[in-house]
This record gives C-alpha cells, sequence and structure tokens, in this order.
C-alpha cells in the first residue's frame, strides 16, 4: 500500500532512509512544516493605514487647500492623517511582535532511524518514508502510520475535540484505520511506539485543516461597514453644502473667489477629519485595556464587534472546563460518595449525603487508593502532571487522603499486564515483604466478570447476583451524570497470577470538569442578551452534563450530535438552530456549518477555540477567539482575538470593552457631528438672512482644530456607564445612528448654528464692529462645542448623575481648547492671524449665555429625568 509514493511493505522498517533518499523526498515534498502566509513588510502595513474612504477625502481636501494657500488647512489635515496612519500602523505592528512571541512550541525535534542508526533531528526536516521512535510526553512531529506500539494512547484533542486519549494499535497490513494513526501535533500520553511518516506539512491532517482556512473571505466588521456608509453620505452632504454657500453668497453679490474660498472652508469643517483617528485611537486604548486583561488583540476593531456578539460558540475541553480529569464519585462499601476538590488540588474530602465522613479504617478503601496508586504509570512531580489524564485524576484522589508513590515503597511492583482494548484492564503484580498481590483497574463490566467476591468493612465475602445487580446499577448512574466509570479490585496470590477470581473494591466516577470562573461568565453572557453554545467532540452524555451545570443548557433545549447534523438540511437546521445550545460529536466541517447556520440568521457570532479543528469555524465568525495557552498556531493565526489565560471569563471582559468602544464610539459620533453641523448652518444661516460672513476661513479652520480634535478623543477615555452589561445585544443590521442619536446630533448642531447666528447678529446690532461680532461669533460657536461635549458623555443621563469630574481626560480637553480660544483673542500676534479683538466683560457675557443655555436646559431635564 503506497501513500505518496511510500510503501509500506517494500521499505525496510529498521533500517530507515539513506542520505540520498531523505534529499530526494525533502525535494519532492519539501519542509515537514505548515504553510503560513506572506507577511506584509513594514511599509506595506504602514501604506494600508491610508486605504480608507474619508481619508482619501481628506488628501483631496488638503491637495485644494494648497492650490487655494491656505497652507495652515492643508498642515491641519495632513498631521491628523499622519497621525491616525502611525497609530494604526504601531498597534498591528505592535500586535504582530506579541503573536510572534506566543508561537507553540510545537515538535521542535523527533527520534529517527536512518541507515540503521537513532538519530535526533529538526521535526521541520522529516520526509515522507522515515522511521520515527515515539514515547510517552512525545509531541507527534508528523502523521505516522504505527508500525509496532507498547499500550500507546494519544491526546488528539487538539483535532477532534475527545478530552479523553486514543487507544493506539499497530498497522496489520490491511485498511488502515485511526487506530493505527498518530497525527502531527497530538501529544503522546502513555506507552512507546516506532512508526513510519506518511504525510508531512500541508499533506498532513493539520495541514489541510490549515489549507481550509485560505478559501474563508475577511469580511468587514459591523462598525467598518457603517463607517464606510457614513462617509460616502457625509461626501455627498459636503459636495451640496459647498454648493449652497457659495451660490448663495455668490447671489448675494459677495466675491466669486471669496465665497469659493469660504466653501471649501466648510467643505473642510464638514467632514469629521477627527474620526478616522478617534475610532483608531479609542480602538487602541480599548486593545491595551484588553492586555491588561490578559486579552491579545490581532485586529483592530475585533474588540468592538465582540461588543454586539449575540452568540459565543466554544469549545468544551480546556475552554470550558479545566482539560483535567477529577474523581468526582465513589462507590464503595455499597454507598456513594462524592469526592470534594475540583482539578489537580490534592485538598479534597469524602462527603456521604453533604456531610464528612473518614472511611480510612476501612480496608476496602484502603485498598482502593493502593490500587488507584500502584496500577498507574504517571506521575506528579511538584507541579508537574505526567502521563495519562485518568491516571493522573486516580493520583490526585490518593494524595486528597495521603496516599503517594514515594509513601507505598514496601510495595514491589514485579509485573504489568497493559491495558488493552479487548480485556478493558490493566493490572500490576506488586510484592509487600512475603505477600505478592495482583491490583486491577479497568470497565466496570469486564472487571465484573472476574469478581468472584467483594470486600466488606475488614473482611471478604462471596459476591451475590444482587451485589452484581447494585454494582452495575451504580455504575449506570455514574455513567448518566457523564462521568466515566473505573471499577477497582485486587487478590492475593497464592497460585496463578491471571486475572480471575478477584474481589472487587468499588467504583471510581470521573469528568473534566467546568471552570470554576465559567460559571460567572455564563451567568453574566446571558444577562447581556448573549446566548453561550458548546460545540465539541465530546460524548453527548458528557457535553450535556457540563452544559447544563455550567446553566448553558435547559430541560426545554436542545442537545444535537454530529451524526445527527449530516441527517438534516441546510433549512431543517435553521428552523431548530436557536434551540439547540450544545452540539456534540462534531467534526471541523459541523463547526464551520454551524457558525455559517447562525450568520444566516443574522446574528453576531464568536467561536472559541484551541485545537486545529477549531480554526476553520474560528475564522469563518464574526469574531475569532483563540486560547494563548493551549491554542495551536494553526488557531491563532485565524482569530482576531487571543486570551493569554485561555480563561471563558476573560471574553466577558472583551463583551464589555467592546460594548464600552462602541458606545465611546457614538458619544463623538454625536459630539462631531452635531457640531460639524452647528458650524454649516452658522454659515449658510448668515448667508440667508444676508449677513456679513460670520466666520472667516481661518477661524473656521480654528474651530476644527480646537473643538474636534481633543474633546473627541477625551470621550473615548470614558469608562463605561453601569448598566452596559445589562443591555441586548445590538443587531448585526443596528444603524450606528440608532434610538433617536441622528435626531439628537440633528437637533443640537440646529441649536448650536442658531445660538451662534443670534450671538453674532446682536453683536453686530449692539457694537457695530465686525471684528468683535466675528469673535463673539467665534466664541459662541467654540464655547456651545465644549459646554455640549459634557452632555455627549451619556445618551441616558445628565451630567450631574454621571459625575462632572470623572473623566479627567475630557476635563484636560476642555481646559487646553479654552486656552487656544483666550490665546488667539487675547495675544496680539494671533489676534492679526486669526482676525479677533478682545472681548470685554459684557461681550463674554452674550457669549455664555447664548453657548450655555441649551446645554442649562438640557442637564436639568435629564437630570429631573432620571
Amino acid at each position: 500500500m503506497a501513500f505518496y509514493g511510500v510503501d509500506i511493505k517494500k521499505e525496510n522498517e529498521f533500517l530507515g532512509l539513506t542520505k540520498y533518499e531523505v534529499k530526494k523526498r525533502q525535494q519532492k515534498y519539501g519542509y515537514n512544516e505548515i504553510a503560513k502566509k506572506k507577511k506584509k513588510s513594514s511599509l506595506i502595513i504602514f501604506l494600508s493605514q491610508f486605504n480608507d474612504f474619508i481619508v482619501w477625502v481628506l488628501l483631496a481636501a488638503t491637495i485644494i487647500s494648497i492650490f487655494l494657500g491656505e497652507i495652515a488647512d492643508a498642515i491641519t489635515i495632513f498631521i491628523i492623517i499622519l497621525m491616525d496612519g502611525i497609530l494604526g500602523f504601531l498597534q498591528e505592528y505592535r500586535t504582530e511582535k506579541a503573536l510572534e512571541a506566543l508561537k507553540e512550541f510545537a515538535a521542535p525535534t523527533a527520534k529517527v532511524i536512518r541507515e540503521g542508526k537513532k538519530m535526533v533531528i529538526k521535526a521541520k526536516e522529516l520526509v515522507i518514508g522515515d522511521i520515527v521512535e515515539l514515547e510517552s510526553g512525545d509531541r507527534v512531529p508528523a502523521d505516522i502510520l504505527i508500525l509496532k506500539c507498547d499500550a500507546l494512547q494519544s491526546d488528539e484533542s487538539i483535532l477532534t475535540g475527545e478530552s479523553m486519549p486514543i487507544d493506539k494499535k499497530a498497522y496489520n497490513g490491511d485498511k488502515i484505520k485511526q487506530e493505527n494513526m498518530v497525527y502531527m501535533g497530538c501529544l503522546v500520553t502513555k506507552g512507546k511506539a516506532l512508526g513510519k511518516v506518511i504525510a508531512t506539512g500541508m499533506n498532513t491532517e493539520m495541514g489541510k485543516i490549515a489549507d481550509m482556512l485560505e478559501n474563508i473571505n475577511d469580511n468587514k466588521t459591523p462598525l467598518q461597514e457603517k463607517l464606510d456608509k457614513l462617509g460616502e453620505y457625509l461626501v455627498y452632504l459636503i459636495l451640496a453644502i459647498c454648493a449652497l454657500v457659495t451660490i448663495t453668497g455668490i447671489l448675494r453679490g459677495e466675491n466669486i473667489y471669496k465665497m469659493f474660498l469660504v466653501g471649501v472652508s466648510l467643505a473642510v469643517a464638514a467632514i469629521p477629519e477627527g474620526l478616522p483617528a478617534v475610532v483608531t485611537v479609542s480602538l487602541a486604548l480599548g486593545v491595551q485595556r484588553m492586555m491588561r486583561k490578559n486579552a491579545l488583540v490581532r485586529r483592530l476593531p475585533a474588540v468592538e464587534t465582540l461588543g454586539c456578539t449575540q452568540v459565543i460558540c466554544s469549545d468544551k475541553t480546556g475552554t470550558l472546563t479545566q482539560n483535567r480529569m477529577t474523581v468526582r464519585k465513589l462507590y464503595i462499601l455499597n454507598k456513594e460518595y462524592k469526592i470534594a476538590g475540583e482539578g489537580y488540588d490534592i485538598k479534597g474530602e469524602l462527603l456521604y449525603e453533604g456531610i464528612r465522613v473518614n472511611l480510612n479504617n476501612k480496608e476496602a478503601f484502603k485498598k482502593l487508593l493502593e490500587c488507584c496508586v500502584l496500577c498507574n504509570n504517571s506521575s506528579i512531580e511538584g507541579n508537574n502532571y505526567l502521563g495519562d489524564p485518568t491516571e493522573i485524576a486516580l493520583l490526585v484522589l490518593a494524595a486528597k487522603f495521603g496516599y503517594k508513590k514515594e509513601e507505598l515503597k514496601e510495595f514491589k511492583i514485579l509485573k504489568e499486564n497493559p491495558f488493552d482494548s479487548d480485556r478493558k484492564m490493566m493490572s500490576v503484580l506488586v510484592q509487600k515483604g512475603n505477600r505478592k498481590f495482583l491490583f486491577v483497574k479497568g470497565a466496570p463490566e469486564k472487571v465484573m466478570e472476574n469478581c468472584k467476591a467483594l470486600l466488606e468493612d475488614m473482611k471478604t465475602r462471596v459476591i451475590t447476583e444482587n451485589d452484581r445487580k447494585a454494582i452495575l446499577s451504580a455504575n449506570d448512574k455514574l455513567a448518566k451524570e457523564a462521568l466515566r466509570v473505573l471499577a477497582f479490585a485486587y487478590k492475593e496470590i497464592e497460585n496463578t497470577e491471571d486475572e480471575k477470581e478477584l474481589i472487587f473494591l468499588g467504583l471510581a466516577g470521573m469528568i473534566d470538569p467546568p471552570r470554576k470562573e465559567v460559571y460567572d461568565a455564563v451567568v453574566e453572557a446571558k444577562m447581556a442578551g448573549i446566548v453561550p453554545v458548546m460545540i465539541t467532540g465530546d460524548h453527548k452524555l458528557t457535553a450535556e452534563a457540563i452544559a447544563k451545570e455550567l446553566g448553558i443548557l435547559n430541560e426545554k433545549e436542545l442537545v444535537l450530535t454530529g451524526e445527527e447534523l449530516n441527517k438534516i438540511s441546510e433549512k431543517e437546521l435553521d428552523d431548530i438552530i436557536m434551540k439547540v445550545k450544545v452540539f456534540a460529536r462534531v467534526t471541523p466541517t459541523h463547526k464551520f456549518r454551524i457558525v455559517k447556520a447562525y450568520k444566516r440568521k443574522g446574528l453576531v457570532v464568536a467561536m472559541t477555540g484551541d485545537g486545529v479543528n477549531d480554526a476553520p469555524a474560528v475564522k469563518e465568525a464574526d469574531i475569532g477567539i483563540a486560547m494563548g495557552k493551549s491554542g495551536t498556531d494553526v488557531t491563532k493565526e485565524s482569530a482576531s482575538l487571543i486570551l493569554l489565560d485561555d480563561n471563558f471569563a476573560t471574553i466577558v471582559a472583551a463583551v464589555k470593552e467592546g460594548r464600552i468602544i462602541y458606545d465611546n464610539i457614538r458619544k463623538f459620533l454625536r459630539y462631531l457631528l452635531s457640531c460639524n453641523i452647528g458650524e454649516v448652518l452658522t454659515m449658510f444661516l448668515s448667508s440667508l438672512l444676508s449677513l456679513p460672513i460670520p466666520l472667516l476661513p481661518i477661524q473656521i479652520l480654528f474651530v476644527n482644530l480646537a473643538t474636534d480634535g481633543l474633546p473627541a478623543m477625551a470621550l473615548s477615555m470614558e469608562k463605561g456607564e453601569k448598566d452596559i452589561m445589562q443591555r441586548m445585544p445590538r443587531k448585526r443590521d443596528e444603524s450606528i445612528f440608532s434610538e433617536g442619536l441622528l435626531h439628537k446630533i440633528i437637533l443640537r448642531g440646529i441649536l448650536i448654528g442658531l445660538c451662534t447666528v443670534a450671538s453674532y447678529a446682536i453683536s453686530l446690532n449692539y457694537f457695530g464692529n465686525i471684528v468683535i461680532s466675528r469673535t463673539i461669533a467665534l466664541g459662541t460657536l467654540i464655547m456651545s462645542q465644549l459646554f455640549h461635549v459634557f452632555e455627549c458623555r451619556s445618551e441616558r443621563q445628565s451630567i450631574f448623575n454621571i459625575g462632572i469630574l470623572t473623566n479627567k481626560y475630557l476635563i484636560y480637553a476642555v481646559l487646553s481648547s479654552l486656552f487656544m480660544l483666550i490665546f488667539i483673542i487675547y495675544n496680539p500676534f494671533m489676534q492679526k492671524v486669526f482676525y479677533t479683538q478682545p472681548l470685554n466683560t459684557i461681550q463674554w457675557l452674550i457669549v455664555l449665555l447664548f453657548s450655555g443655555i441649551i446645554s442649562l436646559i438640557s442637564s436639568l431635564y435629564w437630570y429631573k429625568r432620571n
């Protein structure tokens, strides 16, 4: 049988390949590594930051401003564009560097036989046909056919989602089965093996999944889509405004060139040039906060997308659970006991019906714990747990009650009969003094077949049919609770050393328990209107039990298996998808299909995962979340967000951060657009009323500089409102101006414009000085915006409710803008540049009255309402 040119039967199994054969195959098949996308250069990353519609418009405005001689305008716009690009570049560059530091320590070396000699080589130098030695603790370096093995088990959870190690057998020449193979990236948990490499690099199972990722498109996030549309609308609006103001002025008899200059200045003012920069800064600040909470954002808009997530599809093993088998229950002396203590914590106690009990004086309990330690190939060395997860769980159980390998030195192990899939038992022959004992553990039904007696208190009695029924009934009960059950027995050796005529000791039920922090995370997710869904390769009963314990699944909701998924159509899946909270026994293809089904429902989907099997679904999801510790390179490359602590609870923190960021984006949109509408209306209404131009082009640009930058950025520093995780997630197609935001923007913009024009008209009439009147109009327009920025801190409460001083950055920003205004009014040089004059007390009162009255009334209204 040939695989990629390798004939399994003909090639010498023991001598291995020659140097010539290795070189020839390496040239043909390449290195044994997963292909990665060619990385973008730093220059390309930097230039890509400017591939934005609004940025293009701003660049065009900059060029026009230069031709019109408005150098200050051009410099201002260019600096803002450059700042935006630098911020975006630094964030993306730093993130990629941080990701490189997280690269998985996959399989750096491999033990091979070449030309009859054993040697250690770099794993990437393996070729098809190489003979590889594997033993417990090794990471499998390629897809390998097992030629010889001794009690081999492999942890394939990164490929299949199965939390339990898989038993392996040597290939016998027939059809190759999964049990004859070990796969790249998986871990050998037990035994030894000699195998032949039959697939390397992208031809391995891991490589095939990685290849699937290339066919998945990177979709824009909801925020990117909304801002793109906003940019288009603004351009049309700007063109209309330019035309209207210019034509109105010309019809009124103003100089054509002067009105064209005013029109262009207004166009620049109408574009919220601070928007790209503020969005980038807001997201970047969110990323920094996420890093402090152990989450690395690979793509800047990912945090915002998490904020509108409606479904979180999560793998079970290692994500919702600890990936540490734990003995939960014991059936011994005809009673069921609960074991307190989670994971590998050796602090624990025995509980019967909730009451602590002590069985240390019971012979059956002692023998069972001795069996847990002696009939076991795993070990605990300090904080290192080596070996099969099931056996480690038994060592931890024994350690809870003082039984450890180093403390059972009086027992000398003479012989081991390894576990195999036919006997479904493992036994060890031990000697203590002059006496010999056989300790046995295995599948309850198999162990029971070989038991003739049971140990009851301090004596042994013959096992009855009622005893057998009671024990098997207890086994069924534990199995229905999704516990993996092992039976324990022993006998003292007198004549034969076979596994017959055993004395039954008890049953142990174990499970991979949920992470403690996940309980609260699930509750908080549900309060936030997010649906948590478990997707796992594990058994249906196990998945169901964990999901119920975590609160993911209730009695009215469904559990669907991969086999059942195969039997239903896309339409049938769409009809029931919202009722299904657990998907069990699923493959990578199933996971991909499930995420697509949620997306067809119009839902924003997040997918967490750590194994290679999760990668396609992680990339297809709106927001892909990989585990930083246990996650594979393939999954990390696919993800938008990486959890550095593999903690499901961190996702909830990310959701909260995403909601805060989206709220803050709405806040500065409200501020920027209402202010820009006010600026445009000030000019337009003055033209309609046949008033002289209230603001000169340089003054319009100064308003932009003083109000659009720092105050808007300071709004992105808001910490979030208290009820942010009690709101329902927004829908994918929800407008960024939903919940009346657009009406608030337009109304406030109109009021700013009306108040500015009113102050200007009154000043003209009362003072009769065009320069003073323009200075008052300039002050009113700027102060209106600085008052309004405090209103924008919340859409639901007044500034009196949330506190004026709770955002110190906003205070600093407003003071800076105020200083700039005072500087250009009272500094003699700046008076000439900006055509201003100093204001007296009466004139300042006019400014403060018209700029502050609307904000005061609005704040009092909200304060009274709340």
